[in-house]
């Protein structure tokens, strides 16, 4: 077989006459009478390959002559420098080209089932043939950037004292947090293993076990709906660390984006990131995520209104919100514009979006309803001017208006250009609430995960006032994306004893659930923090691909199906005799 000396970006450096033999596909291939003219592709890019009858001979002409696209073949020849107005300046290889001398033809390829330059594919043609889809550019890059993050990770937290450890990936169900992905047993009927939404616990169990430096590439499964940055099996970086505060935890995060980012040649967000609290962020941005890259901070406009004759507002002066903010120039928005803005406010569960262009005609939905002093105060407040726009969502449920006009906000950013798609904005949110709670379960839940801390000067609140309690938590945010979560974690017994119980767990079900947990807090275990960072989600960031599907080989679709391996299948009835399941009924597949 013919052995490759150089991938075909390696041949730029080669010089006049040098020997060398290349392998991949044909991109393109042109024949232009007494020169065949091959665009040959790999992963590291594309190298010209010349065919000329006088060097390659009679054979080897007509065999290119015959190439068509995505043949897999091999070429040995000579190296060409190419000069002056020869040279294609938009390619990295442009200043060489080979010339042919043996050619082997690895395989052929059949008629494609779709044009691999067409960047407007459907998805579901894409993912049909990912092998095929996987070979385009554009993808290769993105997953070369995912390594490179994946080494510079290993790289930064090895030279910083940490220990990469795998935990299972059949592990024990547990009730809170998503759908699990349940594996039946084979060797024990009725009986159920589950994939990990996260190592949470086994990390935990180490920092017990004294491994104070732990990280691991961790894969993880959640059984749930599947947006642009949610996939059913994703990849995260898991950090956990003992005897550290929350400082700790977000410098050595800090630090490993740090490294990632000078890996990879790019310009970071740096060290010190700015803080704010999970309130100061639903006030301002209306988001616990908030895009810091542009202005457009939301204020509270209650006491505007306070004696408002509107009485769209009332509910809202009650008990709720008046969330407010000024776009500067927004004036100029058509009606269509703020129409598709009000119905980004009602998708998020808001009765609509209130509007004000201040000039000397004051025009939108509330100009006629609105006195000239408090139109003077509004401006004021907000710092509007004529031909700005003010836009203010009003709700009963102030956390309705604030993530409403958030979303609002983001809208009319994009509309306006406001926002700069090259610039990096990060931030860390702290002091989520340790709780929420579901209306339909009757009860709080836990807002990250049940193993994270109160903050200690709320410990009174979780017997009086349990929504009221923070959390010694913190999510790192960059450009509005969430990449990162984490926590200082209880490691008292007693204190996980109460969290369970807040969270409505009797003695038998925390023991049959956390068992092993509450027991190996009984032996010494250090307070301890950590943190889990998306990588998919990261890679998606550093690449601007259209979503996490395009920085990972083989993702879901929307349904969480795969096209391409037709999964989930149907089994034989053998298989399902052997892990002791029978199907009640069965839906023919979608």
């Amino acid at each position: 077989m013919m052995k490759r000396s150089h991938y075909c970006a390696q041949t730029a450096a080669c010089a006049e006459g040098q020997s060398v033999t290349v392998v991949g596909w044909v991109q393109k291939r042109r024949n232009l009478g007494g020169l065949v003219f091959v665009d040959l592709r790999d992963r590291t890019g594309i190298v010209q390959v010349i065919a000329d009858v006088a060097e390659c001979g009679q054979e080897i002409f007509d065999a290119a002559g015959q190439l068509h696209q995505e043949y897999c073949v091999g070429f040995s020849g000579v190296v060409r420098r190419r000069v002056g107005d020869q040279v294609n300046a938009n390619r990295a290889t442009g200043a060489v080209e080979l010339v042919a001398r043996e050619m082997t033809v690895f395989s052929a390829c059949d008629t494609l089932p779709f044009d691999p330059n067409n960047e407007q594919l459907s998805d579901n043609v894409r993912y049909k043939y990912r092998y095929l889809d996987l070979r385009r550019p554009a993808i290769q890059n993105n997953l070369h950037v995912r390594h490179k993050v994946t080494m510079a990770v290993r790289k930064y937290f090895d030279e910083n004292g940490f220990w990469e450890i795998e935990t299972p990936m059949l592990c024990r169900s547990t009730p809170e947090g998503a759908r699990d992905y349940l594996v039946p047993s084979r060797l024990y009927p009725g009986s159920f293993y589950a994939l990990p939404q996260s190592p949470q616990i086994y990390k935990q169990l180490l920092m017990v076990s004294g491994y104070d430096r732990y990280f691991q590439i961790a894969r993880c499964f959640r059984d749930e709906d599947l947006r642009i940055d949610r996939q059913p099996e994703f990849t995260q970086i898991d950090v956990e660390m003992s005897f550290v505060e929350p400082d700790d935890i977000m410098a050595v995060t800090e630090g490993a984006f740090d490294a990632i980012f000078r890996d990879l040649g790019r310009e970071g967000p740096g060290l010190n990131w700015p803080r704010m609290t999970f309130a100061q962020a639903m006030e301002l941005y209306g988001s616990d995520k908030p895009d810091t890259r542009f202005g457009l901070q939301m204020a509270t406009v209650n006491d505007v209104f306070a004696d408002t004759a509107l009485a769209m507002f009332g509910p809202a002066l009650a008990s709720g919100r008046l969330a407010a903010l000024c776009v500067p120039g927004g004036g100029a928005l058509t009606r269509k514009q703020i129409d598709s803005l009000t119905e980004v406010a009602r998708t998020y569960h808001a009765g609509g979006l209130a509007w004000l262009v201040p000039s000397e005609a004051p025009r939108g939905s509330i100009a006629k309803g609105i006195s000239a002093d408090e139109i003077k105060t509004l401006c004021e407040r907000l710092g509007a001017g004529e031909n700005d726009l003010i836009a203010i969502v009003a709700d009963a449920k102030a956390a309705v208006a604030s993530t409403a006009l958030g979303q609002v906000r983001l809208a009319v950013a994009e509309m306006m250009g406001l926002i700069d798609h090259a610039a990096i904005a990060a931030l860390w949110v702290t002091e989520f609430p340790l709780l929420e709670y579901d209306e339909e379960a009757g009860r709080y839940v836990a807002m990250h995960h049940p193993f994270t801390s109160p903050m200690l000067e709320d410990l009174p609140l979780m017997q009086t006032n349990p929504g009221a309690v923070r959390a010694r938590a913190y999510d790192a945010v960059i450009n509005g994306v969430e990449v990162g979560g984490g926590s200082c974690r209880i490691h008292e017994l007693a204190m996980q004893e109460r969290m369970f119980a807040l969270l409505g767990f009797t003695k038998e079900q925390a023991q049959e659930q956390f068992g092993f947990l509450l027991e190996a807090f009984r032996y010494g275990a250090p307070p301890h923090g950590g943190v889990a960072l998306g990588l998919d989600r990261l890679v998606w960031l550093l690449t601007n691909a259209g979503g996490i599907r395009d920085v990972i080989a083989f993702p879901k679709m929307q349904n969480a199906n795969c096209l391409m391996a037709d999964a989930p299948n149907v089994v034989d009835a053998k298989q399902l005799d052997e892990v002791h399941l029978q199907l009640v009924a069965q839906q023919s597949a979608q």
